[in-house]
């Protein structure tokens, strides 16, 4: 062969790389396409398998399959008399079976593999509840015993109930990760692209605060009473301009003049949006510059953000009109303790940050803190790698947030005999010591199985994230543990029927509960997962905001001064906001950017009107993914799902031994009635000790019943305002 033979085989060859890529494509994609309908045809068989008078020969005629393949995918079917079963399995275990020659099959990887049955806790007898201000509290009910060896074997079985796939709402498929070269996006971090502690320092900005009720304006340590005129955007911007020129921001802790004619507007949201686009000759709305041109106002039923420039000289500069809300519920707190909660949050904050400066928003506030905690030696000194916008995708469709959840009859009576309401003290700063770091590994059904009993519990106990199927055990009888996803507004609800089957993703947290808590272990099948390096990115900056929050809660109950102890607490409720929004600035949803276009003119493609006047029609679009070099929707999924097992089980330690144990599974069965994300209110009191440390179960409200069961979230939080009330005039009572 010669040089000239030599290059054209070459240039054949890179022409059969490009073919034979092209047919491994469509192979993948055949393949999912199969794998689809394969588990499409083993739900439905199991499905079949609940009806009593089912057969397997029948079954494996309409399916294309043998009887022993419908056998192996629904027990219940097998045809073999019990006694021949039983018989068959002692000839089995007294003479082992001639061993024959091999034969050559092809390999299947498995669709799923069991998680095994992780050890379960014994559960530490706990006092009963005390008899409070004179009523009687329920008996605590005693912790459910283990279960016996045989019982545990039992549970990696398939159940012995019918099969009844989750329907509720209407089941909603769950994307999954994607077999060939399209999955290897799927563990890759952006090229680029890394979370670095910032060069420079915020700015502060000109910030007032304004009570939009009663026209009183704090600037600095002085109050000077303003006339609002009618409560327009500008009439507000025009008279706190006047009274402190060059202000930058202004809180509004009072009035919300954006509800102002809200009964002419079918929803509240087009009253805000009206209210934010009210005409001015001498403002228009700030457009900012680069990405967020379009960003213009935040179109917010509570808490709106309207941006504003002048309308002379747009480019010189802008004022933002925000609501106080964002921080916290100043519940009745005068402009001057709101304006003096900022002030302590700040010095609180900069004990434990040099250069903290409080931005607009606490999520924006959150996030800059953390930034400031990038490590400057180590391995992730350089920063933190950000996901593929593929992953990124996959773990905003996958990871919900916190679970709400209002529990009906007849899982709980129709009249209450109680409402008890318990909160979780600034309940996620408990669940960021660890966090998954790096580019995460796919773990396939087949590499599961093929782990040692000792490393899947590794794994599980990791930071990861699970595709699964489940199956709740026969003769469970209480609460849900993992979100199963649903069309509609919910998005997510918590099975709990016997027998019931669905297939979701979850955290390592909430998978490892199901198959270990204390009841009664669930069958989990892996369908496959992402396994992180465990980190501690967040570590830092939970320590930081729980120490800023400690300061402020022990002033808020030590000062002699009432509204500095009112100001404390506003200011320890708005580090909360901190980290709860700053959290949720991580996961980076898809952008929604809003704008205004004149009306008559073409929409931007896309685009969702939300109001429209004489003027302007006011729209939001979603923008996708932006290439934000903050965005770690795996450390708030990664936390998330930590939460949600807290709120079924939490242990108390006194060191590392375990002293005791809280959650809705340690309440009698029945008596859950609501999850609201970090709390649960039941129909009875607990023994649970409060300690004043994060994560602990702080009573909130008791309202005496009979109490008529709420049909709604919203009854439910009325119920819920009449039994604080009820609880602090009781302690209040038994003070004096």
């Amino acid at each position: 062969m010669d040089r000239k033979a030599y290059t054209a085989e070459l240039a054949g060859l890179r022409e059969l790389r490009t073919e034979i890529t092209a047919a491994e494509k469509v192979v993948a994609a055949a393949q999912k396409e199969l794998d689809k309908l394969t588990a499409r045809r083993s739900r439905r068989v199991a499905g079949l398998a609940g009806y009593e008078g089912a057969q397997a020969p029948a079954i494996a005629k309409a399916a294309g399959l043998s009887v022993g393949d419908v056998v192996r995918i629904a027990p219940l079917l097998d045809p073999t008399p019990a006694a021949a079963r039983t018989a068959k399995a002692d000839d089995q275990t007294a003479a082992p079976a001639p061993v024959e020659a091999p034969k050559a099959e092809p390999v299947v990887e498995p669709a799923t593999a069991v998680a095994p049955t992780l050890p379960r806790p014994a559960v530490i007898e706990q006092p009963p509840p005390a008899d409070v201000g004179g009523r009687a509290v329920a008996e605590q009910p005693a912790p459910a015993v283990a279960a016996p060896a045989e019982a545990v074997a039992v549970s990696v079985a398939p159940v012995a109930a019918p099969v009844r796939p989750v329907a509720e709402a209407g089941p909603r498929e769950l994307p999954t990760l994607p077999e060939g070269p399209a999955g290897a996006r799927f563990e890759a971090v952006t090229t680029g692209l890394v979370s670095k502690r910032p060069n420079f320092v915020q700015q502060a900005r000109s910030t007032v605060f304004l009570d939009a009720a009663a026209g009183v304006l704090a600037v600095r340590d002085q109050t000077i009473r303003v006339d609002l005129g009618s409560r327009t955007p500008a009439e507000i911007l025009d008279a706190v301009l006047a009274t402190a020129p060059g202000t930058e921001r202004i809180y509004i802790t009072a009035g919300a003049p954006w509800h102002d004619g809200a009964e002419r507007y079918s929803t509240l949201k087009d009253a805000v949006a009206a209210w934010l686009n009210t005409p001015s000759e001498r403002w228009t709305t700030a457009v900012g510059s680069g990405r967020d041109k379009l960003a213009g106002h935040f179109v917010h039923q509570r808490q709106p953000v309207g941006r504003y420039a002048p309308s002379a000289a747009p480019d010189g500069g802008s004022t933002e009109i925000r609501s106080m809300g964002e921080w916290f519920d100043p519940d009745g707190a005068d402009v001057v303790t709101c304006r003096q909660a900022f002030t302590l949050l700040w010095q609180a904050l900069r004990r434990h940050w040099d250069d903290a400066v409080l931005m607009g928003s606490p999520s924006q506030t959150g996030r800059d803190l953390w930034s400031r905690t990038v490590p400057t030696t180590g391995k992730w000194a350089g920063g933190y790698p950000v996901l593929s916008e593929e992953l990124r995708g996959l773990l905003h469709a996958t990871g919900g947030q916190g679970r709400t959840e209002l529990i009906l009859p007849p899982r709980v009576p129709e009249q209450l005999p109680a409402l008890v309401e318990y909160d979780r003290t600034f309940a996620y700063a408990k669940h960021l010591w660890k966090s998954p770091v790096g580019t995460p590994r796919r773990i396939t059904a087949r590499a599961f199985a093929a782990m040692t009993e000792a490393e899947q519990t590794k794994a599980l106990m990791s930071c990861s994230h699970w595709n699964i199927k489940v199956t709740v055990p026969s003769g469970w009888n209480h609460v849900g543990l993992l979100p199963a996803p649903v069309t509609g507004d919910r998005a997510w609800v918590y099975p709990s029927e016997p027998g019931a089957t669905f297939t979701t993703w979850a955290g390592g947290a909430e998978v490892h509960l199901a198959l270990s808590n204390h009841l009664m272990p669930w069958r989990i099948e892996i369908l496959s997962g992402l396994l992180w390096e465990d980190g501690k990115p967040l570590d830092e900056w939970g320590k930081r905001l729980k120490a800023a929050w400690a300061d402020l809660t022990n002033l808020s109950r030590m000062h002699g001064d009432e509204r500095q102890r009112q100001a404390a607490y506003l200011a320890s409720r708005a580090v909360r906001s901190v980290l709860l929004f700053g959290l949720g600035g991580f996961a980076q949803r898809p952008r929604l950017v809003s704008g205004t276009t004149p009306v008559g003119e073409a929409l931007p493609a896309g685009v969702e009107i939300l109001g429209q006047d004489d003027a302007v029609v006011t729209w939001q679009r979603q923008t996708g993914f932006s290439r934000d070099p903050y965005a770690h929707p795996e450390w708030a999924a990664y936390v998330w799902s930590g939460a949600r097992a807290a709120l079924l089980d939490t242990k108390y330690r006194q060191g590392k031994e375990v002293i005791g144990y809280a959650g809705a599974l340690h309440a009698r069965p029945g008596t859950v009635v609501y999850f609201g994300t970090d709390g649960i209110a039941l129909t009875e009191r607990q023994p649970w000790p409060y300690r004043g440390e994060v994560g602990d179960y702080l009573l909130k409200g008791h309202l005496t019943g009979p109490v008529e069961h709420p049909t709604s979230q919203e009854q439910y939080l009325k119920l819920r305002g009449l039994g604080r009330a009820e609880l602090a005039a009781t302690e209040k009572g038994a003070d004096q």
